[in-house]
């Protein structure tokens, strides 16, 4: 008869905790959850982070040769080429390049020479782009020649700031375009409208030249003035093309672009 009220409370004792355990377990998540499946990871990518990451991929000249940007990162790139983000990559790159000229111990012979490229490097071709999605766009060479003739591009002003340092320490500027020959009147007024002036030549593509890849292009213009005595101590350029090749610089300054690729 004494062993009745033990069972009786041993029995309450465990109903007791088997009814703790279950509201624990209705009212706590695990801390960390596995995904269910691999369409729902994928679905959840963050587009702002992917954009990030082939921006990147993009100015380290990882990306390789691409033709559009990708359909999901078109707002990602407009944000970026009208935010502040833009400019303040464009002013650090400008500033290393401006260090760097400082160390450059200038000869008195006038030869040393740094160059630069136009279009997304001494000129912005923003209200362009604007009206054409930012590189979403298949680009038109009609519409382009269009914009060009206009000779309205506004300066970077980073890349004027730049300019004009290295005009004042005594480098001899040479502006190297991919644009055509009969651009040139266009493009030596859009400058001097843009506010550069003094360069010592603008070198465009001539009838010779079409059909022949930027990189090789621009290395050709580099190497006839290195055969004229000048030493390359810097370059400017949007593009892998206007930096890669050979007679290269002494030193290369890459600057933001992620709208198009010239190869």
């Amino acid at each position: 008869m004494a062993s009745q009220p033990l069972t009786f409370q041993f029995l309450i004792i465990s109903i007791l905790i088997s009814s703790a355990s279950s509201s624990l377990s209705a009212s706590f998540e695990p801390l960390i959850q596995l995904p269910t499946s691999t369409t729902d990871r994928k679905s959840h990518v963050d587009d702002d982070l992917y954009c990030s990451s082939w921006h990147l991929a993009v100015e380290t000249n990882n990306a390789g040769s691409w033709a559009k940007i990708p359909s999901r990162c078109e707002s990602f790139v407009q944000d970026y080429m009208i935010s502040q983000r833009y400019m303040s990559d464009s002013e650090v790159v400008a500033n290393y390049s401006i260090g760097y000229a400082s160390s450059v111990d200038i000869a008195p012979d006038g030869k040393d020479a740094w160059i630069f490229d136009v279009d997304e490097t001494l000129l912005s071709n923003l209200p362009y782009y604007q009206a054409h999605g930012f590189g979403s766009e298949t680009f038109d060479e009609n519409t382009w020649d269009v914009w060009v003739d206009l000779a309205e591009a506004p300066a970077i002003p980073s890349s004027l700031k730049l300019y004009n340092e290295l005009k004042h320490m005594g480098f001899k500027l040479f502006v190297l375009t991919g644009r055509s020959e009969n651009q040139r009147n266009a493009t030596g007024k859009n400058l001097m409208f843009a506010g550069y002036t003094g360069w010592e030549r603008l070198l465009l593509r001539g009838p010779s030249d079409e059909g022949t890849l930027a990189t090789v292009f621009k290395s050709e213009r580099r190497q006839v003035l290195v055969n004229e005595g000048y030493r390359i101590r810097g370059s400017s350029g949007d593009q892998w093309s206007d930096l890669l090749g050979f007679a290269l610089a002494k030193r290369s300054f890459k600057l933001p672009n992620p709208m198009y690729y010239i190869g």
